[in-house]
């Protein structure tokens, strides 16, 4: 469990760096490099929150909002379903509120 948090906390302290490259989201969106590896990191936190629920780790998963984790997951599946078609604007919302915000509740809980 532990192990799977310290992995979403690096992935989103990846994203944080691929956009401090670019010094705002949105520059970092339109980078032909930096919007496909903030893309694939948005899958990878996914995949670790749904890794949690396949391993019936609901006490941790109870400290997040529900609403973000399935918010999480739907940017997910539009990425990998249907890559080109994920509106920037939707990106920006979860890089500016939703990302933080699952920043936050990790860094709870692991300490």
């Amino acid at each position: 469990m532990k192990k799977r948090l310290e992995s979403i906390l690096l992935s989103i302290e990846d994203i944080e760096y691929f956009i401090s490259q670019k010094s705002k989201i949105v520059a970092a969106l339109e980078d032909r490099i930096l919007k496909p590896a903030i893309r694939m990191k948005i899958i990878t936190i996914s995949e670790q929150f749904n890794k949690l629920k396949d391993e019936n780790e609901f006490e941790i998963l109870s400290h997040f909002d529900k609403d973000d984790l399935r918010g999480m997951n739907a940017v997910r599946n539009f990425i990998a379903h249907d890559y080109d078609s994920v509106d920037d604007e939707i990106l920006e919302i979860v890089l500016r509120i939703h990302l933080p915000k699952l920043k936050s509740d990790i860094l709870r809980i692991l300490n």
